[in-house]
């Protein structure tokens, strides 16, 4: 059973192909040189043959009877069918590895039909050398059978095989009854039946665990892009609401242009060392943080800034939610609503940013909010975005 079930267990869909699994002459980064994967091919094509091939040892008193068969022509004749019948049977599990076919095979294949065909024609040639106990050959052709055929055409020829079998015992002239053989053709299909059932069940774990990691790959990808998304859109807005003021202060008023060039620099570097600890997985936001940042971005925009609420007062498992809320709230009044004020609320239950300008809820669009929505989803919150009675539009996030 072991034999069978490394010959023919196919390597899962999408998995990387060991390096005795490619193509001679191509390699991957970091695998060993040529020579070594072909040395390794080599080795494991060697090990399936001889554990295939040690099951071929009941075939022994089989090739004895053909080998002392009283007519030399069917003599040679059957002992060379009993050769490439054994051959063919090792093959079988070689090329199953080699060529990936699958367990059930395509039946409109040829190459399947055809070696079943050519099987059970050795098994007919080696019959009038070897007397009945060719009968032992129909155990194999049962194992081909199944692991070259789908369950539907392979399992009514083994119960097929096994009614010639015993019919064929108790016909034959000379022959001496055997319903145990045929009893046992029946339980090594079944056996088969069942090795495949398992290699297809494995094989179909190691698909669902590939496609669970793309998956989470791909979170992770959204993820990290999401964040990188906000960090940046807030921090590039107000660098480059500053260095606009700055530009128009460096004839005015020198002394607060190069303060606000300071600034910008500051921010520039806090930027970047965000950027750092997204990449690296740890960052954390805070409430307290993003308020004293929203305030400075809307005195930068000429944005008259009304923040209320005690940050104290927030439970713990919200000021990270609260955060990225005012972080993107704000970034859209300064960008997009040509707003005079903005009003932002917090509370132990939602945060609030409203303003009075020309945005409207339609409007609202963008990866930003499409992140923040995910991120309040997971949190068991809300997100909702709406037109302001005063003009505007109010975001607010909470339960």
């Amino acid at each position: 059973m072991l034999a069978l079930l490394q010959a023919a267990t196919p390597g899962p869909a999408g998995r990387t192909p060991r390096v005795w699994d490619l193509p001679v002459g191509m390699t991957q980064p970091g695998d060993e040189p040529v020579a070594d994967s072909r040395l390794l091919g080599r080795l494991q094509s060697g090990w399936r043959v001889l554990f295939a091939g040690v099951w071929l040892l009941y075939l022994i008193s089989t090739f004895k009877d053909a080998w002392h068969a009283p007519d030399p022509v069917w003599r040679v004749v059957g002992s060379a069918a009993i050769l490439a019948f054994c051959g063919i049977y090792v093959g079988v599990f070689v090329s199953l590895r080699r060529f990936r076919t699958h367990l059930l095979a395509d039946p409109s294949k040829l190459w399947s039909w055809g070696t079943l065909g050519l099987a059970l024609v050795l098994i007919l040639l080696a019959a009038p050398a070897a007397g009945e106990s060719v009968l032992a050959m129909c155990v194999y052709f049962a194992v081909l059978t199944m692991f070259l055929l789908p369950a539907r055409y392979g399992g009514p020829l083994v119960m097929l095989n096994a009614l010639l079998v015993g019919l064929s015992s108790n016909l034959v002239p000379g022959w001496e009854p055997t319903d145990l053989l045929s009893f046992q053709i029946l339980i090594t299909g079944l056996a088969i039946w069942g090795i495949i059932q398992l290699v297809q069940r494995n094989n179909q774990l190691a698909q669902a665990r590939e496609e669970i990691t793309s998956l989470a790959v791909s979170e992770e990808r959204l993820r990290f892009s999401r964040d990188l998304h906000d960090i940046l859109g807030h921090s590039l807005t107000v660098i480059t609401l500053k260095a606009e003021l700055a530009g128009r202060l460096v004839q005015v008023d020198p002394a607060r242009a190069e303060r606000e060039i300071a600034e910008v620099e500051q921010l520039a570097r806090t930027a970047l060392a965000d950027v750092r600890t997204t990449a690296a997985g740890y960052r954390n936001l805070t409430l307290a943080a993003e308020l004293a940042s929203a305030r400075t971005a809307l005195d930068t925009a000429g944005i008259e800034a009304e923040l209320s609420g005690a940050v104290d007062d927030i439970p713990v498992e919200r000021l990270e939610l609260f955060g990225w809320a005012v972080r993107e709230g704000v970034t859209n009044v300064v960008r997009h609503s040509g707003a005079r004020r903005c009003w932002v609320v917090v509370d132990p239950l939602q945060v609030e940013i409203t303003d009075d300008g020309v945005g409207s809820a339609r409007s609202a669009v963008g990866n930003g909010l499409t992140g923040l929505r995910e991120r309040a989803e997971a949190a068991g919150a809300r997100l909702l975005i709406e037109d302001a009675e005063h003009g505007g539009f109010r975001m607010r996030v909470g339960w």
